[in-house]
């Protein structure tokens, strides 16, 4: 008799919970239904897939849109690679936005090779340059005074990755234009560059390094940039947001709010810290939350998009 009481419980707790569930899931089909911005949550956008290179302007831009575009009903797809397969990947739709084409001329020979299969939606910021920097206690000022003194440098230049166009114009403009025979250009990877930067300053040694504006480093350390007097790094650039052949006629309101988009030095500069000083790699989107709790930073996405 007790087992069969047990087992009377037992069968009234069960259909107590199935009950319990049946409405929950009522509730739940009920809001989804009710609530379009629950529906866009869910990703009804559509799937946008981002390339992305290591460099920190277009890791902390591209997680900013990441962001924007989920906000909005996108699901957002990203892939970390080198420029050239970027732009090839973007010639054969495999990828479908690309926020950081250098252009006239660090990503030229990318362009002039695939631009007429990829569309240009829109310059965001108009003043990048290409530079070599030092500590600011070496004493040299220009980087043709480099010339003759590869020895105070153990003969390198410190570089980032061998697809980059800054790679490309140091090591074919830069270096023999200057002179600077005995030194050798270490080619690697941004974050290899920078932790030598790092570890030469903590030492208070001489180093010098191929680095770019807009860049987080420049706050973060005593650096300066080498005065570049016959102009052999290029001019000021802009920084393009560039997609596949049609992606504009898929999805026009992207497309359009990517050519609303446009940062200032500060504004940049306040994501970027955030997202390489303060929070550890794997955190970017809590860095792009905090950004976004600052008002004046939510109106200007705001504007993008409204």
């Amino acid at each position: 008799m007790r087992m069969q009481r047990n087992l009377r419980l037992l069968g009234a707790l069960l259909a107590l919970a199935l009950f319990v569930a049946a409405c929950g899931d009522d509730d739940a089909e009920t809001t989804a239904g009710d609530d379009p911005a629950t529906e866009e949550a869910a990703g009804d956008g559509g799937t946008i897939e981002i390339g992305m290179i290591p460099w920190d302007e277009d890791i902390a831009v591209t997680h900013l849109w990441t962001h924007i575009l989920e906000e909005q009903g996108y699901t957002v797809e990203t892939t970390q690679l080198d420029a050239a397969p970027t732009f090839q990947g973007l010639a054969a739709g495999d990828l479908d936005v690309f926020l950081d084409a250098w252009l006239p001329s660090t990503h030229e020979d990318y362009w002039d090779e695939y631009g007429d299969e990829l569309e240009d939606l829109g310059t965001w910021y108009d003043q990048g340059t290409l530079n070599l920097a030092v500590p600011s206690y070496v004493d040299v000022d220009t980087i043709g005074d480099l010339a003759g003194q590869a020895e105070m440098f153990d003969g390198q230049i410190i570089g980032i990755e061998p697809g980059a166009g800054l790679t490309r114009v140091t090591r074919e403009e830069a270096m023999p234009g200057y002179g600077l025979e005995g030194y050798t250009l270490v080619e690697g990877s941004t974050p290899a560059m920078l932790a030598e930067l790092e570890r030469a300053l903590d030492n208070e040694e001489p180093v010098v390094v191929t680095l770019w504006h807009p860049h987080w480093a420049y706050a973060a350390y005593d650096i300066k940039d080498l005065e570049d007097p016959d102009g052999l790094m290029g001019g000021a650039e802009e920084l393009h947001a560039v997609a596949r052949s049609g992606f504009s006629e898929e999805f026009p309101e992207v497309a359009e709010w990517f050519g609303s988009f446009e940062l200032t030095d500060d504004q940049l500069a306040s994501l970027e810290d955030l997202m390489f000083n303060t929070y550890d790699s794997g955190q970017e989107a809590e860095a792009v939350d905090e950004w976004l709790q600052d008002e004046a930073n939510a109106d200007v996405v705001e504007s993008w998009i409204s």
